[in-house]
């Protein structure tokens, strides 16, 4: 153990993991700590939290309602970019981590805190997010990272060290480790350690299987304005109220399961079950309408930086340079993004079949097949020419 800490801000969830966490810091370091639990619409009974973490030996518990913030602020930018990690991934845990990071900073500011805590493992991708956040937002506060100092390893020994001071603990027995909150659901553990195993029916929260999903098709649409959904089925609401309509029209259908194996930023490939219902209807709906807002040129130079965008996110950079340059080109590629995407919900899929735009770029006179007077056929031929001149001289230099 290193300098001496006084006073401790702890990322609580009221689970084994996190309440072993708060009494070990007091036990290990001897400081006062106070937690701050995070609620990002994980449907979870929050009731009740604050008093477990003080019967624990927390000084101060703060239970946080973050769910518009999270929406608002995170989850739109990112849908924005048409942000997607490894071609399937729609980043549902690692956009949270920066909005938690973000309170705990503004907390241990309040209290007069000098280190933040968190419960993520040596091994997994938040370890990264939180720490990064907090450098970016608080260099000066200290991060302690209990998984990787203490020398409790694994369930039994936890269970054990909660008995032995008296933290109470669920008796039930996670299958799978779960990550929570309005965009999605995580699964990893399990069946899931081997990638050759079908995911269980316990892997299914969010989404119905699809042999579940309703035999006949759901209409929906869905408005934009600048790129943000803002409306249902002409029903305006506020960001969390829209994405939990759409979670569950796309869990009624089946929509959003990814099972997949994904390359974590700290080298290990990891498999894992996402549920992202809302966000995967958004994410369809979003990519068809700038099909007729976007000119070719801007959407071609989006989808090369996206990949970047993705990994920034993936990898804990929210609050990096590049990835807020990368936001200010997205953002401004967005205003004319406005429009309804008319959208068909059937078995785990969500279809776009119909869009408009009050800025829309399809023209019907050019497009149709139907002879007009405002294009005339004369001209592809020098066009055809001028862009072959460059693989006529290629060839004729061979």
């Amino acid at each position: 153990m290193s300098a001496k800490v006084k006073k401790v801000v702890l990322a609580y969830s009221g689970g084994l993991d996190t309440s072993v966490i708060l009494k070990w810091l007091i036990v290990t370091y001897g400081c006062e700590v106070i937690t701050m639990t995070a609620d990002l619409g994980q449907d979870d009974d929050l009731n009740g939290v604050d008093e477990k973490a003080i019967r624990t030996g927390a000084s101060k518990a703060y239970v946080e309602d973050l769910r518009e913030e999270f929406v608002r602020d995170y989850v739109f930018p990112m849908m924005r970019a048409g942000a997607i990690y490894e071609g399937r991934y729609l980043l549902g845990t690692s956009v949270a981590r920066p909005l938690i990071t973000k309170r705990l900073v503004e907390i241990a500011r309040a209290e007069g805190a000098d280190a933040l805590a968190h419960g993520a493992t040596g091994k997994g991708n938040d370890q990264v997010r939180f720490e990064m956040a907090a450098a970016a937002l608080a260099p000066d506060l200290r991060v302690i990272a209990p998984w990787r100092e203490w020398n409790l390893h694994g369930r039994t020994q936890l269970n054990a060290f909660a008995e032995e001071h008296g933290i109470p603990v669920s008796s039930g027995n996670k299958h799978y480790s779960m990550d929570r909150n309005l965009l999605h659901c995580s699964f990893e553990g399990g069946e899931l350690e081997n990638p050759w195993e079908e995911p269980l029916p316990l892997s299914h929260i969010m989404a119905v299987p699809i042999e579940q999903a309703p035999n006949e098709p759901e209409y929906i649409t869905i408005d934009f304005e600048h790129g943000d959904p803002v409306a249902i089925n002409d029903e305006k609401m506020s960001p969390a109220a829209l994405l939990a309509k759409l979670n569950e029209l796309g869990g009624k259908h089946g929509i959003g399961r990814v099972d997949m194996v994904e390359n974590r930023y700290v080298g290990i490939k990891s498999h894992g079950v996402y549920e992202t219902p809302g966000g995967t209807i958004l994410h369809v709906a979003h990519q068809d309408l700038e099909g007729i807002c976007l000119d070719r040129q801007t959407m071609r130079v989006r989808d090369t930086i996206m990949p970047a965008y993705a990994d920034a996110i993936y990898n804990g950079y929210w609050f990096a340079p590049e990835r807020e340059a990368m936001q200010a080109f997205m953002d401004q590629a967005q205003q004319r993004v406005t429009g309804t995407v008319r959208l068909k919900l059937y078995k785990g899929t969500a279809w776009p079949v119909g869009r408009e735009s009050p800025f829309t770029l399809y023209c019907h006179d050019l497009a149709s097949f139907e002879e007009c007077g405002t294009y005339d056929h004369h001209d592809a031929a020098g066009f055809i020419k001028l862009n072959s001149l460059r693989i006529y001289g290629y060839k004729r230099m061979r």
